[in-house]
């Protein structure tokens, strides 16, 4: 192979050999979803809301975050229940859950759900997190919302204590996109 005897035969080749495996290991582009690299850009680093921050205002193409516990021991969850946003003025990109504990489980510990949105185009749109604990919402896993979001049914028995039943917490979000 001929390019191989001239990179051997010289430093100037063999640098030039080395550039060009590290533009082939890195490739041209940034990585991220970041437009021409742009480091302001929230498309990999997305803005953080508290999740009482129930007003909210993006720019198209912004990522934003809403974080909340949940502990899937004592059946407690939250979920994107409708009225979901409008698609055309934004739209979820998912929800990741890490735990208190780390990477080692423990049993009975808690974690922070984040859910992640992307303002996509101009106006105004709507949505809600559920809250269901184990008193409020019968039928709930971490993937599947109740089949009714009413209260769940008050325990029976003689050993159970009677309490009043419980609506879940329902936060309604407004997102303004302009």
């Amino acid at each position: 192979m001929r390019t191989a005897s001239i990179f051997r035969g010289s430093r100037g080749g063999a640098a030039l050999a080395a550039t060009a495996l590290l533009a082939l290991a890195t490739g041209c582009g940034s990585g991220t979803d970041d437009p021409a690299g742009d480091p302001t850009s929230t498309a990999s680093h997305p803005t953080s809301h508290s999740v009482k921050d129930t007003s909210i205002t993006a720019k198209p193409g912004e990522r934003f975050t809403l974080t909340v516990h949940q502990n899937a021991s004592t059946r407690e969850y939250w979920y994107l229940v409708d009225p979901k946003p409008d698609t055309s003025v934004l739209v979820s990109r998912g929800r990741h859950y890490a735990s208190d504990s780390g990477d080692e489980p423990m049993p009975g510990a808690g974690g922070r759900l984040t859910f992640t949105f992307e303002a996509k185009g101009k106006g105004t749109t709507r949505f809600t997190l559920l809250h269901c604990t184990f008193s409020t919402c019968q039928g709930n896993t971490s993937t599947l919302p109740p089949a009714t979001t009413g209260p769940s049914a008050t325990p029976t028995g003689a050993a159970a204590t009677p309490s009043p039943s419980q609506d879940p917490e329902r936060i309604t979000y407004t997102v303004t996109v302009d």
